[in-house]
């Protein structure tokens, strides 16, 4: 693949009239990754195409790995709605979306698994698996395919390429009230470590080793538990505070300073010279 003029080479191209200007200097600078929630790309296209839904991306990914290119990479799309990540919000302005064909949460019945759609789905299509904001053990998710997850990578390697992207997010990172997408069958943290080097390189519960850390945001709330839902501990952290990571669970971090909570872990970095 390569982009020339904004667009993918040899991807299907079907415009959508759903859009905004283009972006702005330094933009794009993240992508973020969705789950579409249909059985095939025509559905999820047509939805994005349609101008009462209001919505589109710019590319949506088929089962087989086929692209279909909705608008050009330099123009905004309207597929993070609500959204923060870091200090801002309204995240369209700042992102390329990409939209991966997928069913999302499966319900078991019998030997079948059941979209909400009402689409069926095989064992052998599905994991047992805990979302990152939920505080439900496990659930039954959609697998992703291996041309699924192969062309989203080189897509997006391609896009922080031609792009001044810094970061890759899920849907459920930037709206996790309300999102679940692209859910835990999707590698979404494996994916940013081999492209962008983003990881603390944290163990599990079982061994962490305690390291020092900066707070990056202007101000980080600091909350009794691993979840946005979980109450605030103390005031917020102050840009700049170090704190020492006990432990993670999923995207947050144990941190204790006079301390101790939990801080989402974008919002944090490592303090230089500390490995």
């Amino acid at each position: 693949m390569r982009i020339i003029k904004h667009k993918l080479e040899k991807a299907l191209y079907r415009p959508t009239p759903n859009h905004g200007g283009t972006f702005a200097k330094k933009r794009p600078d993240t992508i973020v990754i969705h789950y579409t929630a249909t059985a095939t790309a025509r559905q999820a296209v047509d939805a994005l195409s349609n101008l009462r839904v209001k919505a589109s991306a710019h590319v949506v990914i088929d089962r087989d790995g086929t692209v279909t290119q909705l608008l050009p990479f330099d123009t905004v799309a309207w597929h993070a709605g609500e959204s923060r990540h870091l200090e801002r919000t309204r995240l369209n302005k700042y992102s390329i979306g990409i939209e991966i064909v997928n069913a999302g949460w499966l319900r078991k019945s019998g030997e079948i698994f059941l979209a909400q759609s009402g689409r069926e789905y095989t064992r052998e299509e599905v994991i047992y698996a805990v979302h990152r904001n939920s505080d439900v053990p496990y659930v039954y998710w959609h697998k992703y395919t291996e041309e699924q997850l192969r062309v989203t990578e080189e897509l997006c390697a391609l896009l922080i390429g031609a792009y001044p992207v810094k970061w890759i997010v899920g849907h459920e990172e930037i709206a996790p009230e309300r999102k679940q997408d692209p859910g835990p069958a999707f590698p979404l943290d494996d994916l940013r470590r081999r492209l962008l080097g983003v990881d603390f390189d944290l163990k599990d519960d079982k061994g962490a080793t305690p390291r020092v850390a900066v707070v990056t945001a202007g101000r980080l709330n600091i909350r009794g538990g691993p979840s946005i839902k979980a109450g605030r501990v103390a005031r917020p952290l102050p840009r700049g505070q170090q704190v020492e990571i006990l432990r993670h669970k999923g995207n947050w971090v144990e941190v204790e300073t006079r301390i101790r909570g939990w801080v989402h872990k974008d919002y944090i970095s490592p303090k230089k010279g500390e490995t």
